[in-house]
């Protein structure tokens, strides 16, 4: 009975956890507007099958409420684009493997002239799909009919049933981009209080070169969270959110540069030293400390700006302020350690002050004050960008607050 009852929870937590992906909320928004406009354009159509209408519908229902009221419109223009054209090659020439190279190039070249800029390839391929399914004689304007109806329940779809917010999977990439930063500083001050070979620093170079990879593919990741995020109903505080997000993967962005030229510097020294160590025995103990509590550092900081509950994010400021600070502790030792060891040795003095001033860097950046300016000086910027994009709606904004303002000081006096 326990087993069944354990089994039943189990279950029921997986159904909950499937309601709330965005993958599988998007997957049931899509296939519910294109059988909704199917349903539609059956008593539209005098067709037997309208499928152009729920192919329509597809194309245009968005993963975001942002990408569908910025490209909706653009999106729309191609479908039609693509149904008149493959509409007047049925009527004329038919399927053949002639007329569909044909119908390509003219769709190409109409998608340019009609200016629906990185939707050109749709034009084509609903021209070569609607081609395809109008070659039995089925009248011009019943295939206009179905299109306007699945462009028309796209839309309304997407506006009266907002789309998913990302936000969850663009935190846990941005966590997992601190993650791989750590375990590369880990064996990065492995190394270090070691006595490591040429070829194997070079790894640890080559290991932060390919961090930037990951990069490109949390900030992709954070791009669809950010438009999931604006216009969105259900969404308080959207901008703050988007910022906080934003430039905290910006900072780790510049963590992950001073890595990798942390990593070319050990990798210079280990060649100018080979077969002697780095460091000494004290240096290369405190070099490694210090990379592992910045690991720590950088893995809390993550968690701090993608924590959305403020209960979570109290816990995960005072953990970050508490290995921030002790990283910092042990960088000023490190520094004192270095500038002792240069008195007695003054080998390759550079390559030890460049260390210190990178994992220097790699501190100031994760810094709180640091940090807070940096979501000023971005949430300014995008008010500024948004009073020059629109100021008739700005004034108008303005002017209802001062208007609300009033109403509340004559109420309290």
């Amino acid at each position: 009975m326990l087993q069944v009852r354990e089994r039943t929870a189990s279950a029921a937590r997986s159904v909950r956890r499937a309601h709330r992906d965005p993958v599988v909320v998007q997957a049931l928004r899509s296939a519910a507007a294109a059988t909704i406009s199917y349903v539609i354009a059956l008593r539209l159509s005098p067709e037997a099958a309208p499928l152009t209408a729920p192919l329509t519908a597809l194309l245009v229902v968005q993963v975001t409420l942002y990408s569908t009221l910025t490209t909706g419109i653009r999106r729309v223009n191609s479908v039609v684009a693509g149904v008149l054209i493959a509409i007047g090659f049925s009527q004329l020439v038919g399927l053949t493997w002639w007329s569909l190279a044909l119908v390509i190039v003219a769709s190409l070249g109409v998608g340019h002239l009609v200016r629906v800029d990185e939707f050109v390839p749709e034009v084509a391929i609903s021209a070569m799909l609607v081609l395809g399914v109008t070659s039995h004689g089925d009248t011009a304007w019943a295939r206009v009919v179905e299109t306007l109806t699945g462009a028309i329940v796209g839309l309304a779809f997407n506006l009266f049933l907002a789309p998913p917010v990302w936000v969850e999977q663009a935190s846990e990439s941005i966590e997992g981009l601190s993650r791989r930063l750590r375990q590369l500083m880990l064996r990065v001050g492995e190394e270090a209080a070691g006595r490591t070979p040429h070829h194997e620093a070079a790894e640890r170079l080559h290991e932060a070169r390919r961090l930037d990879h990951d990069i490109v593919e949390v900030d992709a990741a954070l791009r669809q969270a950010e438009d999931s995020l604006k216009f969105n109903p259900r969404v308080r505080e959207g901008l703050l959110h988007r910022v906080v997000l934003r430039t905290g993967l910006d900072t780790l962005e510049i963590c992950t540069v001073v890595l990798r030229v942390l990593a070319r510097t050990l990798a210079d020294m280990a060649k100018e030293r080979e077969p002697e160590p780095l460091f000494s025995p004290e240096i290369g103990t405190a070099v490694e400390q210090l990379l592992s509590e910045i690991g720590d550092a950088v893995v809390s900081f993550a968690v701090l700006v993608t924590t959305s509950t403020s209960e979570d994010a109290e816990s995960a400021e005072a953990r970050f302020a508490a290995e921030h600070r002790q990283a910092a502790l042990t960088r000023d030792r490190l520094a004192q350690l270095l500038l002792e060891e240069v008195r007695h040795d003054a080998r390759q003095w550079q390559l030890q002050g460049a260390v210190l001033a990178e994992v220097n860097r790699i501190i100031d950046e994760m810094d709180t004050e640091h940090r807070s300016r940096r979501l000023l000086e971005e949430l300014d910027r995008h008010t500024r960008e948004q009073r020059e994009r629109m100021p008739r709606l700005t004034r108008a904004r303005d002017r209802l607050r001062r208007v609300g303002r009033l109403r509340r000081n004559r109420r309290a006096a």
